[in-house]
Order: structure tokens, then sequence, then C-alpha cells
């Protein structure tokens, strides 16, 4: 065999070996002419699973009609989905299958040239990308909506607690604080809140999954920003399940939300207000009275010694000084009054406090003793012994309990009874310490039960409407509840609870 004969056999093979690659390869590999309709002049087998046409049926035809519209241009405009390297060109692009729909191809292409330099034909090597394109898309919408999200965003590292990532939400709360505050996630906190609360809510979230709480972050007071970490999500290696590879915080900026809350309870405090001395007007002639009495004892003692000493009728000091006692006792008495009169009405900030609530209890039965006497109506006290403690605001939960028992004096006015009474009791339940108002008035009408503690609603001739709501509105500020039990016919209860305080 002459060495043109060999020569020829080894081409054979060798084409017959590259022929037997191209049509056992699972990747579509064809080769077009270099005209602007890229005919298919041959392709391998792996058509057919691909896009569904059979190697005869697509040779000879214009593979360009078969680009996806918004992307037949794609090489020639040079778009972002075409990359150049050596000689090869990568395309990503739609291609229709033969039932219509479009698959997404990735082709690597070369164009072969004569001696000349010009194109002969496309020798084209296409695979399927349809997954990783839809999953790249998900990706895309997800970083939208991530960038997009009111909420901050950010991205940190199991082991160095660095942030990787922060959206735009997360960037401008936290641009205030300077380029070394966003570095790692100790920084966006205090350092005894680090240790107290953020580590055990990364320990949470690396046991279970996940952590929903509310962390305040330590902005710069002068940028006016209240910022919280409200969700910890750890995201697990995917060789390692047990190991946690990142973590995904979510925060909220909450400084318009912390505004609306101190507007709200500047307002809460201003209506208290307006109660308060709203209260103490309708009670002007049982508080007149109630001053006027010791006054007219004051004035009984002063005439009668004076007259005495205009007499020379005083023979020994201890007469005189009995009756500077006396005087001096019912002085302390008026300015008692006066002075519970003011601390009640004076305007003054939310100042929470524990207080013995039975004491409570007694203190604003004396303020309104004289509008109950005027009805013959009695207190009767059921307290408990252990005199429970309240955290609050004083000055509050005695509005409240004024509110609850002057309705109560009131309803008996309109329903008169032999032995008028109001029952006024207190219980400590767990952490709580449940305060109750009875009476025995008539009841309240089940049509009225529902919308009891609206706003603007009553059954009184000249009452506002507001009391109930204020006072709901108040025990539900420190923590507690309001509500009313009754039978419709005889009995009304108001109860309403609030949370303890251990004295020791």
């Amino acid at each position: 065999m002459t060495d043109l004969q060999q020569a020829l056999l080894h081409c054979q093979k060798e084409a017959n070996r590259y022929r037997l690659l191209a049509e056992q390869s699972t990747d579509l590999i064809s080769r077009h002419t270099a005209t602007p309709e890229w005919t298919f002049i041959d392709v391998n087998p792996a058509i057919e699973p691909l896009l569904g046409y059979r190697a005869e049926e697509v040779i000879g035809t214009s593979g360009y009609a078969l680009f996806h519209p918004d992307d037949a241009d794609n090489l020639k405009n040079r778009t972002g989905d075409v990359r150049y390297r050596d000689g090869l060109y990568t395309n990503v692009y739609r291609y229709r299958h033969k039932r219509g729909h479009y698959i997404w191809f990735e082709t690597t292409s070369r164009t072969i040239r004569d001696e000349l330099g010009h194109p002969l034909e496309v020798i084209c090597v296409s695979r399927d990308v349809t997954e990783r394109e839809l999953a790249q898309q998900a990706t895309r919408r997800l970083a939208k909506v991530v960038e997009a999200s009111s909420d901050m965003i950010l991205f940190c590292q199991h082991t160095s607690l660095i942030l990787t990532y922060q959206n735009e939400s997360a960037q401008r709360t936290l641009s205030s604080a300077g380029p070394t505050l966003r570095n790692r996630l100790p920084h966006l906190f205090t350092e005894a809140l680090f240790h107290e609360a953020v580590v055990p809510a990364l320990n949470q979230a690396a046991q279970q999954g996940n952590w929903h709480g509310a962390i305040p972050m330590a902005l710069d007071d002068d940028s006016g920003r209240v910022a919280e970490l409200r969700e910890v999500i750890a995201h697990r290696d995917r060789n390692n399940r047990k190991h946690v590879d990142y973590y995904t915080l979510i925060g909220r900026d909450v400084t318009a939300r912390k505004h609306a809350e101190q507007q709200y309870k500047r307002q809460q405090n201003e209506m208290a207000h307006m109660s308060r001395l709203l209260s103490v007007g309708e009670m002007a002639t049982e508080l007149a009275h109630e001053i006027n009495q010791p006054l007219a004892t004051i004035l009984n003692y002063s005439n009668g010694t004076l007259r005495q000493i205009e007499e020379q009728q005083l023979k020994d000091v201890s007469q005189t000084r009995r009756a500077l006692e006396l005087i001096s006792r019912q002085a302390h008495r008026a300015a008692e009054i006066i002075r519970r009169i003011r601390r009640f009405v004076q305007r003054t900030e939310v100042q929470y406090t524990a207080f013995d609530i039975n004491d409570c209890c007694h203190e604003v039965m004396t303020f309104l003793n004289q509008d109950a006497r005027d009805q013959q109506i009695c207190f009767q006290f059921d307290l408990d012994p252990d005199c429970p403690i309240v955290y609050g605001d004083r000055v509050q939960v005695e509005q409240v309990l004024i509110n609850l028992l002057r309705n109560a004096i009131e309803a008996y006015a309109s329903h008169p009874c032999e032995s008028p009474l109001i029952q006024i009791k207190t219980r400590q339940e767990n952490q709580q310490v449940q305060i109750s108002v009875c009476d025995q008035a008539g009841g309240v009408a089940p049509e009225m039960m529902s919308q009891l503690f609206e706003p603007f609603t009553t059954s009184k001739v000249n009452g506002l409407g507001m009391g109930l709501s204020i006072s709901r509105s108040l025990i539900e500020s420190h923590g507690g509840q309001l509500w009313a039990e009754s039978d419709g016919q005889s009995q009304s209860c108001f109860h309403f609870k609030l949370p303890s305080r251990n004295t020791e």
C-alpha cells in the first residue's frame, strides 16, 4: 500500500471517528451556510430529541427562520447575550421547537474560511439551557424584588459575620452610620444587645432554619432613624446540610411607625388630660363641698377661739393648743384634697412606677366619697390581702377607676334602689392584677354591650361618650385589657387587668 493510500485510509478513519462522535453527542452539532438565511447543510441526530425535527426535515431549510423574533439579530447587533473569544461566538437565544414552543439554546459557532478569508460555512454546537435560563430569570426577578423591597435585606457570612450584600433599603438606612458600621454584623448593634439577643437569634436560626422577633439596631442618633432586625434565615451548605453557609437578615426601618406611635401617645395623653379636666368640672359641686367642710371647721374653731380670747375665757394654754391642733388637722385635710385635685388634673408625661393598687382604690374612693354620700351609696372593698403591686402610670390608672366608679354612681341616679352598693375588688392572677368595679344599678342593655367602648357611645343625657373609650386605650397602653360583663337586668361589672411588678 502506497503512502498516499495509507494517508487516505487514516483520514477516512479519523472522519468516521468524528462522525461517530457527532452522531452520539447529546449536543446539537450543525453546519450552516455563511449566508443571512443560515441554511442547514448538515445536522447530527440530536436535533430530534432537542427540537423534534428529523435531520432530513431541516437540511436545506433556513435556520434563521426558527429564531425567536426578539433574538434573531443577537449576533448582528452584538447584544449582551453574545460573547466572543478566540474566533468563537457564544450566543444564548430562543429557538422554535417543532411543536411551536421555544426552548433556550446556547450555541458556540465558528466560521470556516478559504485561503483568501472568504466564509465558506458555519459550524455550530448547541445545547438546551432552558432550565438554566429559567432559573436565572427567577433569580433576576427575585433580585429585583429584593432590591425593590422596603425591608432591609442583608447577607451575612456564617463564621466571620461579614455582611456581603445589602439591598437599597439597607444601604439607605445604614448610610448615616458610615462604612465601618456596615462592614460586620456586630457593628449594627450595641455590644451587650448583640451578645444577649442577636447571637441567640443566629443560633436558633442555625438549629431551626429561621428566627423571628424584633431587635433594635444601634444607628446614629443624629440620623433620626430607628431600625429593627425582624428575621434571620439560615442557608445550609449543599454538600453538608448540617453546616450553615450564610444567613439572610431581614430588618425594617420603623422610623415612621415610631414617630406615629409617639404622636399617638401624645394625643392619647392630651385626651386623657382633657378627660380628667372634664371629670373634675363635672364633680365641681361635690369637690367644693368636700373642701368646704374642713374650711368651715377651721372657721368655727378659729371664731370660737377668738371669742374665748376676747371674753378672757381661756385660762389654760392646753385649751388653745387643742384648738390649734384641730385647726391644723382640718387645714391638712383641705390641703390633701387640693393636692389630689392638682395631681389629677396636672398635665404631665406618662410616668411608669410600681404602686399598691389597694391604696390606689382607697384614694380614688375618697375622691368620690362626697358624690357617693349625696346619693347614699356605699363603697364595699374586697381587696387582695397581699397588697398586689401593679406597674403603670398611677394618675392614668386612677383616671380609669374614677371613670368606672362615676359611671356606677350615675347609674344609680337613673335606677335607684333601697341599699345602693358599689363593690371594688382586686385579685392577683399570675403576673397580672385584676381590678373589678361592680354595681346593682340595672345592668347594661344587650344592644349596648357590643358598642360600649366605642367613642361617643353613651346613655347619659349630657355625656360625651368618651370615658370608656379613653379608659380602654389607657389600659391597653399599659399592656392590659378592659372589658365589661352584665346580665342586662340588674348587675354590671367592669374589669381590667394590669401587669404586676415583684417588689422584692
